[in-house]
């Protein structure tokens, strides 16, 4: 077996809320954060002449947002991989002493947010394992949807599988091909026509790093070049903030049902899916990914300004000032203002120092309203009119908070607007949107949604303008949380584990 060199370091185990999102229970929902759980962001890089354990740490940094639970990077110096993978932020998991030990010409790394097996540390990634060939390393964005099929199927050939995640299951299956005889190319092909659902991966080998989307691509992955590389180094990130702080320059995004294999021969396009059909899913344009991220030859923030003008548009009102939930409710609220002329301000000030705390507030705190995250402007809401932007209401909890605390600073209205349509329905695609009768517009109407939030407006921006706003092929994106129409053909056992409501009130 080829030798793994592994060093951990001692950080807390982390679980799957977030305690900094402070809230009181809405349908027994005590705690759970009011957003939708991140995805992952995967990153890669061949790049022989360069540090590139460095440059995967930074690339991976850029893309903390993705993901806050885990992180790991693994590296191949010729037929040797050194991996390196442990609980926490990517700051905590790795330093310097760390990043020395990974030598090798390429790598992949991953930080994670858990949609499929626990937060625990077998579950970080990049997940490793032994073919004939050699080790390859597997970095996941996404979940399948038939985990459960390929998990009996891998179990009958006598697999040993060590965590609960479809990501190993994956590389596994690509060990299986590669061991009955294929080559990298012909086993991770194969591997790949066994796996329905979500799937941007980054994988690493003796040889070269390759890049992958479903045929669907509904999560992102894109293409770099490093400057003045002679010949040409590639990269790989989630999002295009992972190539531009490492001086990467943006070549084009991985398309749906495509391989990209990176060697010292340089980058090979293999279209593996013969039925690729893009949908992206449309949240991550609206709030995963980071607004300086470029997709559709512009940054998000752009498009996001485009949602606050036209939900100004659509659901106008009367207000002294607008402003948005910091910080990915700021370009909208910008858009709004733009368009309806109600004055831009800042009414709640983010503490942006606040990462994973493991300690919890007391009952009283609670009571008092503890806010770690937010607070609001007392000087510049007192006796005002406001608006408040965000992205999106989940299950309505912070949401709550806010207006309540907006109310004792002194506004004397509060008028809610949405840049995305009601949720009411789960993501079954790399996304923790929860089980449907925990998603609040899944079971009031918006009406019902606005008093029990305590505003004194509710409005979301429609589907279409959403999808019109992309100023692309409306047909392009996943918007299975909006409506229920989901791309991939959600298998009746997944489906019923979150699916439990007959209908939907919006």
């Amino acid at each position: 077996m080829i030798p793994i060199h592994s060093v951990t370091m001692a950080t807390p185990d982390i679980s799957d809320e977030d305690p900094n999102q402070v809230t009181q229970p809405i349908n027994g929902q005590e705690h759970r954060p009011d957003k939708p759980e991140e995805a992952c962001g995967v990153f890669g890089v061949y790049a022989p002449e360069e540090d590139v354990a460095k440059m995967t740490y930074f690339g991976l940094y850029a893309l903390q947002h993705r993901g806050q639970e885990s992180a790991g990077i693994a590296t191949f110096e010729d037929a040797q991989v050194h991996l390196h993978k442990d609980m926490g932020l990517v700051s905590q998991v790795f330093n310097e002493g760390v990043l020395e030990r990974l030598p090798g010409n390429l790598a992949i790394g991953h930080t994670r947010y858990s949609t499929t097996g626990s937060s625990r540390k077998d579950n970080a990634q990049p997940a490793v394992v032994e073919t004939r060939l050699g080790s390859l390393a597997l970095a996941h964005n996404g979940n399948l949807v038939n985990t459960v099929q390929l998990r009996e199927e891998l179990v009958q050939t006598n697999v040993s599988l060590v965590t609960t995640t479809d990501s190993e299951m994956i590389a596994f299956a690509i060990a299986e091909a590669v061991n009955a005889g294929a080559d990298w190319l012909e086993g991770s092909i194969q591997a790949f026509h066994r796996c329905e659902g979500a799937f941007s991966l980054v994988l690493g080998t003796p040889v070269g790093v390759m890049g992958v989307r479903d045929p669907n691509g509904i999560r992102p992955l894109v293409i770099g070049t490093l400057p003045g590389s002679n010949p040409v180094r590639y990269v790989l990130a989630s999002e295009t903030c992972g190539l531009d702080i490492i001086g990467a320059e943006y070549l084009r995004d991985v398309e749906p049902g495509e391989l990209v294999w990176i060697t010292e021969a340089g980058l090979a396009s293999y279209h593996w899916s013969q039925k690729p059909e893009r949908k992206l899913c449309i949240f991550e344009m609206i709030y995963f990914a980071r607004p300086d991220s470029i997709m559709h030859n512009e940054s998000l923030y752009t498009y996001r300004m485009r949602l606050g003008r036209r939900i100004a548009a659509e659901s106008a009102v009367d207000a002294d000032i607008v402003f948005g939930v910091p910080d990915s409710g700021i370009p909208a609220a910008i858009g709004f203002s733009q368009a309806s002329g109600v004055p831009y301000a800042e009414g709640l000030i983010k503490n942006r120092y606040v990462g994973r705390t493991f300690i919890q507030p007391t009952q009283s705190m609670r009571e008092t309203g503890i806010r770690m995250k937010l607070n609001p402007l007392k000087d510049v809401l007192v006796g005002k009119r406001v608006i408040i932007v965000d992205d999106s209401i989940v299950r309505g909890t912070t949401s709550r908070k806010l207006v309540k605390a907006l109310r004792e600073a002194g506004a004397t209205e509060v008028h809610m607007r949405i840049s995305s349509p009601p949720v009411t329905h789960p993501c079954f695609y790399g996304i923790d949107t929860d089980s449907q009768d925990h998603l609040i517009a899944a079971t009031k109407s918006v009406a019902e949604i606005a008093e029990q939030l305590g505003v004194d407006s509710l409005a979301y921006l429609s589907w279409e303008g959403m999808l019109e706003a992309t100023q692309e092929d409306t047909n392009s994106f996943c918007s299975a949380c909006f409506t229920g129409d989901y791309p991939v053909a959600i298998p009746e056992k997944v489906k019923r584990s979150k699916l439990i409501l007959e209908k939907v009130v919006v």
